[in-house]
């Protein structure tokens, strides 16, 4: 009952509490970004897909500038992260748009992350189940070392929280991410500014 009905109230009513709760806080992290991104705009929409692999558009807050070389070509990753964006991922406060996400029915509060489209054709059968729920703002594996782990375990991870949903695993999972934000862990791979592609191995 919980999974296919009571879920979804609980998500929808817990984003609404939320967004009332930090909408000041968030215009305050709209105006520092709208600065820091030099004109890049303050936040970043992508293509992903949802529970059955249905494509939605996830929001965040964009965390980088728009910069090119001389060539036209973007900037690695590290060299656009600003300051504030570095701040702004470190406490996962680009993750808090996807409150609308939640709202609009693409997204619950807790399940297997929003990954790109183009990872769809590289899993197995085994981890294309983590598509049997709706992705979330966080999941099992981001308590157990998000971008921190190898792209093998995370899969892993969000298999067994689709074999085990529930209410209980559901609140354990959001006290433990507060835990995580406030602890900083698991932000980036070693060695990297965020995380490494996933090629269908690694």
């Amino acid at each position: 009952m919980y999974k296919n009905c009571l879920k979804r109230c609980v998500d929808c009513l817990l984003a609404i509490c939320v967004l009332f709760i930090v909408w000041p806080f968030l215009l305050i992290v709209i105006i520092f970004l709208y600065f820091a991104n030099k004109g890049a705009g303050v936040f970043f929409t992508q293509e992903r897909p949802g529970r059955n692999a249905k494509i939605f558009r996830v929001i965040k807050f964009k965390t980088m500038t728009d910069e090119r070389d001389k060539d036209g070509k973007l900037l690695p990753d590290e060299k656009r992260l600003t300051r504030v964006g570095r701040v702004v991922r470190s406490l996962s406060i680009d993750e808090l748009p996807q409150l609308i996400n939640v709202l609009k029915g693409d997204m619950a509060f807790v399940g297997p992350r929003p990954l790109l489209p183009k990872y769809l054709p590289l899993y197995s059968k085994e981890q294309f189940r983590r598509h049997e729920v709706r992705p979330g703002i966080t999941g099992w594996a981001q308590i157990n070392g998000r971008n921190n782990i190898s792209w093998t375990k995370k899969f892993e991870y969000d298999i067994w929280y689709v074999d085990h949903l529930s209410l209980g695993l559901d609140l354990k999972i959001l006290l433990l991410t507060v835990k995580k934000v406030f602890v900083r862990e698991g932000i980036s791979k070693e060695g990297e500014a965020t995380t490494v592609p996933f090629d269908g191995t690694n």
